[in-house]
């Protein structure tokens, strides 16, 4: 099976792209937090960058990888800074920053899922690994963020699939690579079912059941 999860020939291309792309879209949701917060430029950087390398930077200690991926590509602490400038200057036009917040995070989860899941398969681990590495590159950033914030994190409200859409992810494409399937396109689709069950629980209200305390039973 560990064979069937091989680095394919475009994926290195590929997650070049998606380190890139969930660096920009975390760090625009960190900045919208550092605006509810009422930070200065340089908090706006600091929660900007944390959410937009936090994931990754824990996924490359994880995996023992010489260099953790931004200080090969320092640039993608530069665009974090642009993106947190962004916001800073243009915050105060938006109506509602939370729900902003909340359709950015869903994007950048299906973005950073398959990022991980692909830099894991480079890395040539066992599949428990890279649905793993998927999902710590997914959902660690904006935990970070939320707590540095004190905010309840999105990976914790009751009733919305997050960690769960990042799993589902994960899962999907790492079995898509062990039916055959090419790897760049499992981890393609293995985004996209990302971020169609957290837009499904968003919109739709997709949930799993959650615990229910009951009284004891008298004996």
């Amino acid at each position: 099976m560990t064979e069937g999860l091989a680095l394919g020939a475009s994926l290195p291309a590929l997650v070049w792209l998606l380190d890139y792309a969930s660096a920009l879209v975390f760090a625009l949701t960190g900045a919208l937090v550092a605006s509810r917060l009422q930070l200065d430029p340089v908090g706006f950087i600091f929660m900007a960058t944390m959410t937009a390398v936090g994931g990754g930077t824990l996924r490359d200690l994880i995996l023992n990888r010489a260099t953790v991926f931004w200080v090969d590509r320092p640039s993608l602490i530069l665009l974090a800074a642009g993106a947190a400038m962004l916001v800073f200057w243009t915050a105060h036009l938006v109506e509602s920053r939370q729900q902003w917040l909340r359709w950015l995070d869903a994007f950048a989860l299906a973005v950073a899922v398959p990022a991980g899941v692909g830099v894991a398969l480079e890395a040539g681990v066992s599949p428990v690994i890279v649905v793993l590495m998927g999902v710590v590159t997914g959902t660690f950033g904006g935990l970070m963020r939320d707590v540095v914030g004190n905010e309840l994190p999105l990976v914790l409200k009751q009733g919305e699939l997050y960690v769960t859409a990042a799993f589902g992810g994960a899962l999907t494409a790492a079995a898509l690579i062990w039916m055959g399937l090419d790897r760049s396109a499992a981890v393609v689709l293995g985004g996209a079912v990302t971020l169609v069950l957290r837009l499904g629980s968003m919109i739709l209200g997709w949930q799993l059941p959650v615990y229910r305390p009951r009284p004891p039973r008298n004996r």
